[in-house]
């Protein structure tokens, strides 16, 4: 099966599960919203500065994403290191720009983008790039 055939599944948003190591090797995993960028082969999720995965992720940027198509029998794993952009520090920071593309580009517009920006802010909201190095599954 082609890698072509496997990213299909990753679609341009959706939710997957996210796995992180621990520090005793072990997996950490989350279910997370992501925004998927086939040209720039990147997802993009929005996590928060005090979480596990997060702080797993700031240790071993070693990470896999999860993404289960129609079923359940078919399926998509991408091994990616991680980027943690700076966490989200005034309403205009390239980090809460960052955030305001990936709501974007997983949920459209936002009723009220001052909120969302002080939200984000207020939030500790951290954009975390993963980098997509390999593709395995079945399609």
């Amino acid at each position: 099966m082609s890698d072509d055939t496997l990213r299909d599944l990753f679609g341009t948003h959706g939710q997957c599960g996210l796995v992180a190591l621990k520090r005793d090797g072990r997996p950490q995993i989350s279910t997370v919203s992501y925004a998927y960028s086939r040209d720039r082969d990147l997802f993009r999720v929005s996590v928060t500065a005090g979480r596990a995965k997060t702080a797993n992720l700031r240790r071993d940027p070693r990470a896999s994403v999860y993404v289960t198509g129609n079923g359940g029998w078919t399926y998509a794993v991408a091994e990616a290191c991680a980027e943690l952009m700076p966490t989200a520090g005034a309403p205009d920071d390239a980090s809460v720009e960052e955030l305001v593309d990936i709501y974007r580009a997983i949920g459209g517009e936002h009723p009220d983008w001052d909120d969302y920006r002080a939200a984000m802010v207020r939030d500790k909201r951290v954009p975390l790039l993963l980098h997509v190095e390999r593709v395995y599954g079945a399609a």
